[in-house]
């Protein structure tokens, strides 16, 4: 894979975050909403440095799409505490993908992403695992 590929991916990955942090933001409970709001943030902050990452590699970057299927329903707190959680392993598996494609400051960016998301993921779930980004490739 190329590193503008994997920046592609990883684009498309932060625009399905910031969709789906929407939906946890709506269901959240009050004691969770300013992690949930500084998570939608912060995926904002990446996709939009993707996006220029991605022009940088000489590439037009993917557009985000008008809505995002949902693992499973988010009718309440839990849920979206388990959608959070969720949301964080997708995106630190795209960043392991660019960690392994890039070189330089973006395999650095790619690897503090995917720090981030794992850190994130640990909060939302409780628990982590061995080798975050990897998990769903075992």
């Amino acid at each position: 894979m190329s590193a503008l590929d994997a920046a592609q991916a990883a684009l498309a990955a932060e625009h399905a975050a910031v969709y789906g942090y929407g939906v946890v933001g709506g269901r959240i409970g009050a004691e969770r909403r300013k992690e949930a709001a500084a998570a939608y943030d912060g995926h904002r902050a990446r996709r939009d440095a993707l996006g220029r990452t991605v022009r940088d590699l000489g590439g037009q970057p993917v557009a985000a799409l008008a809505a995002y299927a949902l693992p499973f329903p988010v009718p309440d707190t839990a849920a979206a505490v388990r959608l959070a959680a969720v949301l964080e392993d997708r995106v630190a598996a795209v960043y392991s993908d660019l960690v392994r494609a890039a070189e330089g400051p973006l395999r650095r960016d790619a690897a503090a992403a995917l720090r981030e998301a794992a850190v994130r993921a640990v909060r939302w779930r409780g628990s982590g695992v061995a080798f975050p980004g990897l998990a769903e490739r075992a």
